[in-house]
């Protein structure tokens, strides 16, 4: 028997079914808000998603104002304009919605509106001295989990870098998880979700700092992608592949919330910020060469990868049978039509030194199940560099 001391904690609330959103008056009714900052992206607004959530609040003369001023990715800019919307207003609640941009942006605005400074002074873990407004956060995505997470994922354009807050005081008052909220999701987009939380997943059932409950957590989220992310990428308006796969991002978000994650994310935060690689992409080129990489550190779990994915592994020793997990991984790549390496995003070997002396810093490295170097790590990013090369048959 395996004894392991852990600590397992998730200060957020969480309503997940179809049509939930109708109830967010009663919710910031509930945590005592009278007067709301919504904040999205522009994306979210022209879906009409924020009428959805406007209209609750208008049935019940609850005020609020919309923030919309966010970028594809979260940013300290973006962060410092909503805090001074939202102290203008005098908004006591936050709510966030969008994908992962829109919730970090909002969450870090929460935290605002109760601490001084600014954002950057809380750069790092548990830097954060007190509690924000409430927020609540409704996804639109299902890939970052920011819904639930201790975590601000916030770029500095100035330096092209990125930046996490990550503070318990961080974690959103409820996560309001409507399903519906997803359907239009674009399937590039879904592929691209889907992939960051099955990377999310992945990294945290298999790092050193693995502890039972978010074990399970994770295999429970591999086993819904691996049943339903094909579907909701294909079939958009699938509701029940949808529903899965937003309940696999929050528990895949319920996972590493508490164990941090791996190389793969240590290494797509500086290729993100540099280069502008969207964060569920750079996961998805990343993945297979670090799990491969990653296979001496965890065998046996590998392996039960290989099998959540539904990989024969009768008869075939642990090492061949979590090789197959690389093998799945890198065939629902395919099957996503994720193709891309680093190249095509202007990725060159001059620029490794810098990618990894930012990736190194980071908590993700020091929990990957394989100790890793600087050069392990340029090996990683030169393998998904280049394009391979098709052979050319001569007669």
């Amino acid at each position: 028997m395996n004894l392991t001391n852990f600590r397992y904690e998730i200060p957020t609330a969480i309503e997940f079914g179809r049509g939930y959103v109708k109830k967010l008056h009663e919710h910031v009714q509930n945590l005592g808000g009278s007067n709301v900052l919504i904040v999205g992206d522009p994306g979210v607004l022209q879906a009409g998603i924020i009428k959805r959530l406007e209209k609750p609040l208008e049935d019940a003369s609850i005020s609020y104002s919309i923030f919309t001023d966010v970028g594809t990715e979260a940013s300290i800019e973006s962060v410092d304009k909503g805090t001074d919307v939202a102290k203008e207003m005098g908004c006591d609640i936050v709510v966030g919605v969008g994908g992962g941009s829109a919730l970090d942006t909002a969450k870090a605005i929460g935290l605002m509106l109760k601490n001084p400074g600014n954002i950057r002074d809380y750069v790092g873990i548990d830097n954060v001295p007190a509690p924000g407004v409430p927020v609540i956060a409704v996804p639109t995505t299902a890939g970052t989990g920011s819904e639930i997470t201790r975590f601000s994922v916030l770029s500095d354009k100035a330096k092209k870098v990125k930046l996490s807050v990550g503070s318990m005081f961080n974690c959103p008052s409820l996560a309001l998880c409507d399903p519906e909220l997803t359907i239009t999701l674009p399937p590039h987009i879904t592929a691209a979700t889907g992939m960051d939380a099955l990377t999310h997943a992945l990294e945290s059932y298999v790092n050193k700092a693995t502890q039972p409950i978010s074990e399970a957590l994770s295999v429970q989220s591999m086993k819904l992608v691996a049943n339903s992310l094909r579907l909701a990428v294909v079939q958009g308006e699938n509701i029940e592949a949808r529903h899965d796969m937003l309940l696999a991002s929050t528990l895949a978000a319920m996972a590493f919330n508490s164990t941090r994650l791996g190389l793969a994310h240590a290494l797509a935060m500086p290729l993100g910020g540099q280069f502008n690689i969207p964060h569920g992409i750079v996961n998805a080129i990343l993945l297979p060469e670090v799990m491969e990489f990653n296979l001496i550190g965890n065998v046996e779990k590998y392996a039960h990868i290989a099998r959540i994915f539904g990989e024969k592994t009768e008869n075939l020793s642990l090492r061949e049978a979590a090789e197959l997990s690389v093998t799945a991984v890198r065939q629902l790549n395919k099957d996503l039509g994720i193709t891309q390496t680093l190249s095509d995003y202007g990725v060159e070997e001059e620029h490794l030194d810098g990618i990894v002396e930012e990736a190194i810093l980071s908590g993700n490295v020091p929990v990957n199940p394989v100790q890793a170097t600087k050069e392990d790590l340029k090996n990683i990013c030169r393998r998904v560099m280049a394009p391979k090369v098709k052979e050319t048959v001569l007669n």
